[in-house]
């Protein structure tokens, strides 16, 4: 599936705020750059994966960056924020101007069936109990 990309043990999707730490050679020392944006875009397949990066940067300019998923430059990635968009290109926010331009719905965590049991359970008025209260 184009839409998700696993990249070590994180996994993330099209719409989430990510951090993506690079690896950054000046002369002869290394040091990590992090780039924080919302994946607007994930390409190819298998060992060709790549992903996309957009940010807005000072004076309102979006600036993006593309990664191979394989690359050696990556250090780490972190996830900030799950979004939840019904697209699988977010090119159309390239348009958008300010804050606009960094919307994204947020996922919410699918329940498992423990918690969905569980509360159900707790606002609800069996039948016996009602018909005990009105003396029926």
């Amino acid at each position: 599936m184009a839409n998700k990309i696993k990249i070590d043990e994180t996994e993330f999707c099209i719409g989430d705020t990510i951090i993506v730490y690079q690896k950054i050679q000046e002369e002869k020392r290394m040091r990590t750059q992090p780039f924080e944006g919302i994946v607007i875009a994930i390409k190819g397949r298998e060992e060709n994966k790549s992903f996309t990066v957009r940010k807005i940067a000072s004076g309102n300019i979006g600036v993006e960056r593309i990664w191979p998923a394989h690359s050696p430059w990556i250090e780490k990635i972190t996830v900030k924020r799950q979004g939840q968009v019904r697209r699988a290109k977010l090119y159309y926010l390239r348009e958008r101007i300010g804050k606009r331009a960094v919307k994204v719905k947020e996922r919410k965590a699918k329940k498992t069936v423990s918690e969905k049991k569980s509360a159900g359970k707790k606002g609800r008025k069996t039948r016996s109990r009602i018909s005990k209260k009105k003396g029926l």
